[in-house]
């Protein structure tokens, strides 16, 4: 009964975050949907440019889980004071990184040809990949906002406000990308603007929320701007930066494999477009779930409960189980439709629907090592699995990768035949260290 007890407290705070992850997928989507109506292209071009961008939002979010970790430990401990300085602390991390990250990518402009992709690509690349970064740093400044909410079981009204930016995205990209309503037509970079802007009134929404909220009183800073404490920025970093490296290890695998889909042509590059689009949609909901098990298990943890530890890690591992089910099925049976949502152009959904069959693959092995993986974060376990993704996207699954596509010409299929392996191998070795993990937590 516990472990059907820990699963429906679990499901009840993952529900909102699923929805809210699903829903900020949504944009990426519905910037390939339109962006891909407007040519191969300018398809390839959205692929290119995002294989750059996420590699500095993700390892910023990987950075701002602390946020999680430890808001979620001071409610725990019923300690609002370390609560407020997680909130004012993340929000400090969130805009020194994004400002960093902006001012390189500025750097990087006269050197997009360096890329190795198709000169049609890098020519329309720039705007788009400016205003892109740009939107970095209020789409950051919310993530951190959103962590420390979800932290203090407040899940609801942060994912409202972003879903309502998902929507106005939506809207501001039709505006912008087909001209209409009097704006004139403004293409790919049409889409980048949408989402500057729906970003910056996310952003605006969140803090206005907690500013006025009157139940979050004590656990939101009273102060926002103070000289931050070496010692608190440290703690966040000791949690942040591994698993910063850690998430980094993955995505930057999917990011490679996007620049080595170059090598095989536009339609290569716009079918992967579409399967990364796909597989990033549907890792939304193991993601939501994850994060939800980061701050179950750091609440938990903070509240010195180790007999509950249990059936909240073994519950998450049967939630993960069924939702990796569920996708890999939605993967075998609709991979000729969703291919067909994004483009009318026969090879490039040819070749897209063979690739969502081996994203449908990994499914599994996707949804528990993310679980296993937040769950150890939770319990300020970092460092190792960090090491572990790195063997197991970089030594492995890219290594793997470059032999079935260019040694054995499976090309695109290679490519992604190597991601699901790097997929297993963090999967079979992130279950048995947190298993350790538990078993030393609950002696």
């Amino acid at each position: 009964m516990s472990l059907v007890s820990e699963s429906k407290q679990t499901l009840r705070l993952a529900l909102p975050l699923m929805i809210g992850q699903l829903s900020q997928m949504l944009l990426g989507v519905a910037d390939t949907f339109m962006v891909g109506h407007l040519g191969v292209t300018e398809l390839a071009t959205l692929t290119f440019v995002n294989s750059i961008f996420f590699l500095p939002f993700v390892f910023s979010i990987g950075l701002l889980t602390s946020i999680s970790v430890h808001s979620s430990h001071a409610r725990g401990g019923g300690d609002p004071v370390a609560a407020r300085s997680s909130c004012r602390n993340g929000l400090y991390i969130s805009v020194a990184v994004s400002v960093l990250f902006i001012g390189l990518a500025l750097a990087m402009l006269p050197f997009l040809d360096r890329f190795g992709q198709p000169a049609a690509v890098v020519e329309i690349s720039g705007t788009y990949f400016t205003i892109l970064m740009i939107s970095l740093l209020p789409a950051l400044a919310s993530i951190a906002l959103k962590n420390h909410a979800d932290a203090l079981d407040r899940p609801w009204p942060p994912f409202w406000i972003f879903l309502g930016g998902v929507l106005l995205n939506i809207l501001l990209n039709w505006i912008m990308i087909y001209g209409k309503w009097g704006c004139p037509a403004m293409g790919m970079n049409g889409a980048a603007w949408a989402t500057l802007i729906s970003r910056v009134l996310i952003f605006v929404a969140l803090f206005v929320w907690l500013e006025t909220n009157v139940s979050l009183r004590d656990w939101v800073p009273f102060t926002w701007f103070r000289k931050p404490l070496k010692a608190d920025i440290l703690a966040h970093a000791k949690i942040g930066l591994p698993a910063s490296f850690q998430m980094l290890c993955e995505v930057g695998a999917f990011s490679a494999a996007g620049f080595m889909m170059g090598r095989f042509g536009e339609i290569s590059m716009a079918a992967h477009q579409i399967a990364i689009t796909c597989a990033s949609a549907a890792f939304m909901i193991p993601l939501g779930l994850a994060m939800a098990l980061t701050v179950r298990t750091g609440a938990v943890a903070g509240a010195g409960e180790t007999d509950r530890l249990r059936a909240v890690v073994h519950s998450g591992w049967v939630l993960a189980t069924a939702f990796g089910l569920l996708n890999a099925a939605a993967f075998f049976f609709g991979g000729s439709y969703w291919a067909g949502q994004f483009t009318n152009d026969s090879q490039v959904r040819a070749l897209a629907v063979s690739l969502l069959v081996i994203v449908g693959v990994f499914q599994l092995f996707d949804s528990v090592q993310v679980a296993s993986s937040s769950m150890l974060r939770g319990l300020h376990d970092t460092r190792i699995p960090a090491v572990m993704g790195f063997v197991a996207y970089w030594v492995i699954g890219l290594p793997v990768a470059m032999l079935l596509s260019w040694h054995w010409h499976m090309e695109a299929r290679g490519v992604w035949w190597g991601l699901a392996a790097g997929l297993f191998v963090a999967c079979v070795t992130l279950g048995p260290r947190l298993r350790q993990h538990l078993r030393r937590q609950t002696q």
